[in-house]
């Protein structure tokens, strides 16, 4: 199974950028899928983005289209997620997952290895 730690993130102004990495151990990384979720307190885990495994393909939730971006260098085992513009309402903390199953890119299934989190904390 594949052990995810994720880093980056941090306490930033309305505005301003995050980029949250995810390293992953193990021979899988390369051939799984990749997906960032975010959780706040009182709200339902949320699928914010995902990847294909060459990298080809990418999803977003319509709410961080065209602020964030998803890559992933599959040589380095590790994953990112460019954060910008970020508004108080991107507060959550931020997991980083993958999944081996030939799931549709913009499902959030099927993923069964995960990150311990990072909080990203946006002020106004």
């Amino acid at each position: 199974q594949v052990q995810l730690v994720e880093s980056g993130g941090g306490l930033v102004q309305a505005g301003g950028s995050l980029r949250l990495s995810c390293a992953a151990s193990g021979r899988t990384f390369g051939s799984s899928q990749m997906g960032w979720f975010r959780q706040s307190p009182g709200k339902d885990r949320e699928f914010v983005a995902g990847i294909s495994q060459s990298g080809t393909l990418t999803y977003y939730v319509d709410s961080v289209k065209g602020r964030f971006t998803i890559s992933r260098d599959n040589a380095k085992n590790t994953g990112y997620l460019q954060m910008n513009s970020l508004k108080p309402e991107d507060t959550a903390v931020y997991y980083c997952a993958v999944r081996t199953s030939a799931e549709s890119i913009g499902r959030p299934d099927g993923f069964g290895s995960w990150g311990q989190g990072t909080q990203v904390t946006v002020s106004s």
